[in-house]
């Protein structure tokens, strides 16, 4: 496709890059080409990006939507993080068959397992739209905004996507100040053919989850199907390996401090352009709230879990990402306090308005942005409080998606005819996805109590003023505040006088839908009551907030460029390929406290706890540890590198990304980032920020020696 290039960055091109810092686009990355030279990469610019041929690009695919993964042979196998790959060993595992706890290596084509709703997208080619789409909304603002470049983008995405053939996506950067139209090819048969125990793959547990040091072998290997003529198709057992246009090869050789580091992947989203207003709303309301609610809602599930086999393996993935990001947000408001992002953050602010007045641009932006937060901060606990706890419980969820059913019954209320069959069938088969949706993570046992805890935490946090009118009506009505039993039954009530919690009920109501059933459902009511409220009631602030702010945010980031003039910029995070580069390195968290920038199995054994929850490990690994059996997979030194930290800018999306050496060889899976630097999403630390990558050695010694995979070991190009 035809690439139009913008004076602007062109302007980009021309100045230098910081060499850490920085998610760059790979159509671009030629600005910063010399630098990446001169830090150790030996490979052509048009190596790493080529629209026309084969590149390093063609080897990276964003995997089932939240990951990165990267090709390693050109039979379609693709290594990812263990993580990344929970999900689809969870729901492919049973208590017989247990290959999240156990591991699962395919010795051969025929052992590999469809990994059902796993996706893997390709990029095709990226297109400057910027001027097309500032000519569809010209001066637009606000909601007219929002419908223009909407229509645009619908109409371009569709025209792109030739029918079906590609994904096509119309994508913003710099806060609305341009636009990249960006092709993708879809493959859907996607199989597993590897992970190790998840003793191994998740060794540390929470404990150890964005922390240094680290001793997690978070990998899983997947392989991507084609029809024969390469080109994607719904599974089949007629499918074959996908032919890949460019695969990474492998280092077994090592990294030392200072080697040259290079990231491609998918980081999802960074909000470094943020102003201080929201940063501090995140550290005293968002942040603390989002975690209040998950640490409850951890707290019930891990109980279930523990009772039973079964559920645990029903909830375990949800349990893993909502724990993710109940940490993330622990250590991001820790980490903003301690680095004084805000008054940073003030203090740029006010240098910027400073730089207004004398340009005579005073917009007044600052006061425009201080003003909409002061309107939108009362609501912004209730809106977190609505999505993490009345939404954490599966049968809210559930009864909520009946919400457009009985709306259409009331608009039809007082017709002769009522809904028409049409209608009805529509809305009945909405609801039917919704609730096959949350089906996966209902647990009788783990919801009732969700319930009762869920509702009582709301009650407590929620200002009193935006409560839902269940609360008075029938929880709380003739009755004395603070006990909990009021909760406990409550939800025993609910769940009594419910078609929600069986599914045979619920497929009964489905086919003979009554208006007069749905409305007397105590779930139904519980959920109608919080959805009306909150939708009617503070999503229209919610909205108007997020409108007003990104008008704000658009011209407040245009005028930040022409400030800098355009140096060192680079876009946030928005889930589309970028390329990050530094270095292998150590680096000192405290005063008097250094961290080296490796870990070896001798340091996983010192953590070592049999039978333990987060830091057990298989009597197999026990035994190769004690003889030092690692085969080819030993450093230098003899001991067995586990993983290794670089200062490469990362962030979710980015786990499972390949970590390539100079030479272009993949010397490691990105898996985390590190404690100290986890503001990073919002401000990026220089002196903290580490990328936590496993090296590639420790994942091919669990393929070799745990596995005895030797056939995944053949399939790649390896070199010593």
């Amino acid at each position: 496709m035809k690439k139009s290039i913008l004076v602007l960055l062109a302007v980009f091109m021309m100045l230098g890059s910081r060499a850490d810092e920085g998610m760059w686009i790979p159509m671009l990355i030629g600005k910063n080409y010399d630098e990446m030279v001169r830090m150790g990469l030996r490979l052509s610019e048009e190596d790493l990006y080529n629209i026309n041929h084969s590149s390093m690009k063609d080897a990276i695919l964003q995997f089932g939507g939240g990951c990165t993964a990267e090709m390693i042979s050109e039979n379609g196998l693709l290594l990812t993080n263990h993580h990344c790959g929970y999900d689809a060993i969870a729901t492919l595992s049973t208590v017989d068959k247990n290959l999240l706890d156990n591991g699962f290596f395919a010795h051969n084509l025929k052992e590999e397992l469809p990994a059902q709703g796993v996706t893997a997208l390709f990029l095709v080619s990226m297109e400057d739209v910027t001027k097309k789409v500032k000519e569809a909304v010209g001066n637009a603002s606000g909601e007219e905004f929002n419908k223009k470049f909407e229509a645009f983008a619908k109409e371009t995405e569709e025209k792109s996507a030739e029918k079906g053939k590609y994904v096509a996506n119309v994508k913003s950067y710099f806060n609305g100040n341009q636009f990249f139209l960006i092709i993708y090819k879809r493959y859907t048969d996607v199989r597993l053919v590897g992970n190790p125990p998840k003793s191994l793959g998740k060794f540390g547990g929470e404990t150890d989850n964005w922390m240094w040091p680290r001793h997690t072998c978070d990998f899983s290997m997947f392989r991507v199907y084609a029809d024969e003529n390469n080109q994607p198709k719904a599974y089949s057992i007629s499918n074959v390996p996908y032919h890949t246009k460019k695969f990474l090869p492998v280092s077994a050789a090592g990294v030392k401090e200072g080697d040259f580091a290079m990231i491609f992947g998918y980081p999802g989203r960074t909000n470094r352009y943020e102003v201080s207003y929201g940063v501090d709303l995140s550290v005293n309301v968002t942040n603390p709230s989002i975690v209040a609610c998950r640490d409850l809602r951890l707290n019930i599930m891990h109980r279930h879990m523990l009772a039973s086999k079964v559920t645990y393996l029903q909830l375990t993935s949800l349990y893993a990402r909502i724990a993710n990001y109940w940490k993330y947000f622990i250590g991001q408001t820790e980490q903003l306090k301690r680095l004084n992002v805000i008054d940073k953050k003030r203090k740029g602010e006010d240098a910027f308005s400073a730089w207004e007045r004398e340009n005579h641009l005073d917009n007044g932006l600052l006061a425009k942005f201080s003003k909409i937060y002061a309107d939108y901060t009362p609501y912004a606990k209730h809106s977190v409080y609505y999505s993490e706890c009345f939404r954490a419980s599966a049968l809210a969820r559930m009864a909520s998606s009946m919400k457009p059913l009985y709306d259409a019954y009331e608009r039809h209320a007082n017709d002769k005819q009522g809904i028409s069959k049409d209608t009805l069938d529509k809305y009945i088969n909405m609801a039917k996805s919704g609730y096959r949706s949350n089906t996966k993570e209902f647990d009788l046992g783990t919801e009732k109590e969700m319930l009762a805890e869920m509702t009582e935490l709301y009650y407590n946090n929620v200002p009193k003023e935006q409560l839902p009118d269940i609360y008075a009506k029938v929880i709380l009505k003739g009755k004395k505040e603070g006990t909990k039993k009021i909760y406990s039954d409550y939800s025993a009530y609910v769940f009594s006088h419910t078609f929600f919690a069986d599914s045979n009920k619920f497929m009964s109501f489905c086919k003979a839908p009554s208006y007069a059933k749905l409305k007397s459902d105590a779930a139904f009511q519980y959920a109608l009551s919080y959805v009306t409220n909150y939708t009617k009631n503070y999503q229209p602030k919610v909205e108007a907030f997020s409108i007003q702010k990104a008008d704000l945010a658009r011209q407040y980031l245009k005028e930040i460029m022409e400030q800098k003039n355009f140096k060192n910029m680079y876009p946030d995070a928005n889930s589309t390929m970028r390329v990050t580069y530094g270095k292998v390195q150590s680096y000192d968290p405290q005063d008097g406290v250094h961290f080296k920038y490796y870990t070896t199995m001798d340091g996983l054994m010192a953590k070592y706890k049999p039978n333990d929850e987060e830091f057990d490990v298989p009597t197999d690994l026990v035994s190769l540890y004690k003889a030092k059996d690692y085969g080819r997979w030993a450093d230098a030194d003899g001991s067995l590198h586990t993983d290794f930290l670089t200062t490469d800018d990362i962030t979710g999306g980015n786990s499972g990304s390949p970590v390539i050496n100079g030479n272009g060889e993949l010397i490691g899976a990105a898996f985390d980032g590190n404690w100290e630097a986890m503001s990073g999403d919002i401000a990026f630390d220089k002196k903290y920020k580490r990328t936590i990558v496993c090296d590639i050695r420790y994942i091919l010694f669990v393929v070799d020696k745990l596995g005895h995979a030797d056939n995944l070991i053949k399939e790649m190009d390896i070199r010593e």
